[in-house]
């Protein structure tokens, strides 16, 4: 028999995170699947770790992961990555608000069974908000060009993969993990299938402006560089245009010799070349910045307590 392992990310999630729970064992069992649930709390304010604890300690099955500070969503599902069993084949991320219906892991497995590596749950209607929508597919489009994602691709943070995928994923152990930047530099064969969205049940989603930003920079310094060849390309467009520029100055002062040299044109020259500048060396910075922390081998994740309910059972019978 097929074993399943579920890896989701809790922050803010006490009063759902049992729900999902609920609602995986539900779904899994009318499959006929084996399955382990792995916790992680993304050091959470409120009482994630004591909730996803408890559910430990009465299912065998559920491991409850502690982090020993906030990671990130991609860290922490990362960290859950690497307390799966070895016997298990397909491993599941979903998120810990129930707006990503365990009911339907079936039509995710099934469509694997076909012979992907990979199943991106996609939805007709997304019900977040705005903001999220709008940021969203800004980073759709920002993938497509700068880490090679297909156009016709939906990514979300419900999908099943094949276990060399995760496997692969797990090799990489730099500070800056990016989920889809990980899937795409593993494998091609991926695809969609068609769930329902939910809306939020309790209170509101963790990500603001800047952990949007702060993802966005992860993936796209971290798996493209093609921010600095539109850097290097900016830096072409812009002397090329100065160049030209000072051409018809010159020319312009030879056919009209009382044409006034204007301050106001000199103030914008300097201000927009020295903009471009100040960007470009911003860019090159974040990836300098980047290799340094890497270099320091700053943490991916860092665990501070774990809650095996396997172990735990087995203690007991001792």
């Amino acid at each position: 028999m097929k074993k399943v392992g579920f890896v989701i990310p809790c922050y803010k999630s006490e009063k759902t995170i049992g729900m999902v729970v609920d609602e995986i064992e539900e779904a899994i069992t009318n499959l006929d699947y084996e399955y382990e649930i792995i916790l992680v709390n993304d050091y959470s304010p409120d009482n994630t770790f004591e909730t996803i604890k408890r559910l430990a300690d009465k299912n065998q099955r559920i491991i409850a992961v502690n982090l020993a500070k906030n990671f990130g969503q991609h860290a922490a599902i990362m960290a859950g990555f690497h307390y799966l069993s070895d016997d298990t084949d397909i491993i599941c991320c979903l998120d810990d608000d129930g707006q990503t219906p365990a009911n339907e892991i079936g039509k995710l497995i099934f469509k694997l069974d076909e012979g992907y590596d990979v199943v991106y749950a996609k939805y007709d209607t997304k019900e977040h908000s705005l903001f999220r929508n709008f940021g969203s597919k800004v980073n759709s489009i920002m993938a497509e060009y700068l880490i090679g994602k297909p156009k016709n691709l939906f990514i979300s943070s419900y999908f099943v993969a094949r276990r060399f995928v995760i496997d692969e994923m797990k090799e990489y152990e730099h500070s800056y993990p990016y989920l889809i930047g990980l899937v795409l530099r593993t494998t091609s064969n991926i695809t969609n299938v068609n769930v329902v969205h939910r809306s939020r049940m309790v209170g509101e989603s963790g990500y603001n402006l800047k952990k949007l930003m702060k993802l966005w920079l992860n993936g796209f310094t971290a798996f493209s560089i093609q921010p600095l060849r539109v850097a290097t390309l900016l830096g072409f467009l812009f002397a090329f245009g100065g160049f030209v520029f000072v051409i018809y100055a010159i020319i312009n002062k030879f056919m009209n010799p009382h044409v006034p040299m204007g301050w106001s044109s000199v103030i914008a020259a300097i201000f927009l070349i020295g903009g471009s500048i100040l960007l470009v060396l911003g860019m090159i910075g974040e990836y300098v910045g980047r290799i340094y922390i890497c270099m320091n081998r700053s943490p991916q994740f860092v665990i501070r307590d774990v809650v095996d309910g396997k172990h735990l059972k087995e203690d007991d019978n001792e």
